[in-house]
């Protein structure tokens, strides 16, 4: 039999992410289109050490006083202080107070994003396990509404000691809670600033982010709605690798442990009780198999690109043949594909058809080279991602 075509790979898993946007499955039975509506509108840490998690996610006033902070001082403010003693950087001291409103047109659109690049010469290394560099793909926009053609796929909103910021990310399913999902994968370095810093402050989950496509322009006057077709859901609990916040393989500049730069979101609505996946109608599984680049024909990266000569304001998508790249002997090599998406893609979902034709996220966008935009990397999902997600389903994903 022979092998798929890369061009007719990347056809299908286009189609299948389009029709996993449009149907979700609850007691077997799928869903209409989950087409937004004006109503609708309307886990911090390792993981690794479970017993550093708290057991609900009631408790931010506490977890905030016991650093000294008042959560209504918080809420009028006192966010924006980014003293070292403020910056509240370990697993456990998670803490994302909801501040409604915040996140009005003007912010959205001063956010950039956190650049995460790494030099030629760190990517050229370790030859032998890095393949050669990939020819890049352009990346193509999405088809409209985006809540036909990639549901699950949305903009993150944070800020930073820098200011506003943006990422990507995706509705993924939790096992223990079908139909009812809550969960958001994207990357360690859209939450936490790693070695250097702490928990990045205000973040949101807005899936299907300017829906209709429109322009950066015409989204300056846009209703609400149509900047945020489901409304805005805050992250209350992020699990992110232990070794992305201590940079322990570090192999740049910044110190970044790209190889496991990866993270999950426990969300809520702003307004509202509705769950994540109910609200948006789809989620798609997550694979950790850690399947190897030459067992796979095609892998797809979607997201927002924000940097030059993109704006932020449309979805766009890549779909590549994966090679291997490496960065430090001691760790994970992790997937590449040829892409010209820049920065704001980061966390932004990477897709591929598993064995029985179903469509899972597989890694997300993590770096890419300095100076060019012609591929993206991602780490590759295995049992530490695993941790890290289960921790998050079974101690918050009823919540």
């Amino acid at each position: 039999m022979r092998p798929i075509r890369p061009a007719l790979a990347a056809a299908s898993l286009a189609v299948a992410l389009a029709l996993t946007a449009t149907a979700c499955e609850s007691g077997g039975d799928p869903k209409a289109d989950a087409k937004p509506t004006k109503s609708d509108a309307q886990e911090g840490g390792s993981g690794a050490d479970e017993a550093q998690l708290p057991d609900n996610l009631d408790d931010i006033a506490d977890r905030l006083k016991e650093h000294g902070i008042d959560v209504d001082k918080w809420k009028d403010g006192e966010w924006k202080n980014w003293d070292k003693d403020k910056w509240l950087r370990e697993a456990k001291d998670f803490a994302n107070p909801v501040i409604e409103g915040l996140w009005d047109a003007d912010r959205m659109k001063s956010a950039k994003s956190p650049s995460q690049t790494i030099s030629s010469k760190a990517a050229a290394s370790n030859e032998g396990v890095t393949d050669p560099e990939p020819r890049p793909v352009r990346a193509e926009p999405e088809r409209t509404p985006y809540y036909k053609y990639a549901a699950p796929v949305g903009k993150i909103f944070f800020d930073t000691p820098e200011g506003t910021a943006v990422c990507s990310g995706t509705v993924v399913k939790d096992p223990r809670n079908p139909g009812k999902s809550n969960l958001v994968w994207t990357a360690g370095h859209c939450v936490h600033a790693g070695q250097k810093g702490g928990w990045y402050r205000n973040i949101v989950f807005t899936p299907a982010y300017n829906h209709k496509g429109l322009s950066a322009r015409a989204l300056e006057s846009a209703e609400p709605q149509d900047r945020a077709p489901y409304g805005q859901f805050w992250a209350d609990w992020i699990s992110t690798s232990g070794e992305w916040i201590n940079g322990t393989t570090a192999a740049s500049p910044e110190g970044g442990s790209y190889e496991y730069d990866y993270a999950v979101l426990h969300v809520k609505p702003e307004r509202g009780t509705k769950s994540l996946e109910e609200t948006v109608g789809a989620a798609l599984p997550v694979d950790f198999s850690s399947p190897s680049p030459k067992s796979v024909d095609a892998m797809g990266a979607w997201g927002y690109p924000q940097a030059p000569p993109y704006d932020g304001a449309l979805m766009h998508k890549c779909i590549d043949r994966p090679g291997r790249l490496s960065l430090a002997p001691d760790a994970p090599t992790m997937y590449r594909i040829g892409c010209t998406m820049t920065a704001g893609s980061s966390g932004g979902g990477w897709f591929r058809e598993t064995g029985n034709g179903e469509l899972a996220l597989v890694s997300n966008t993590s770096i890419g080279p300095a100076g060019s935009n012609g591929w993206l990397a991602g780490p590759q999902l295995g049992d530490g991602a695993k941790r890290v997600f289960d921790t998050m389903s079974r101690k918050y994903g009823s919540q």
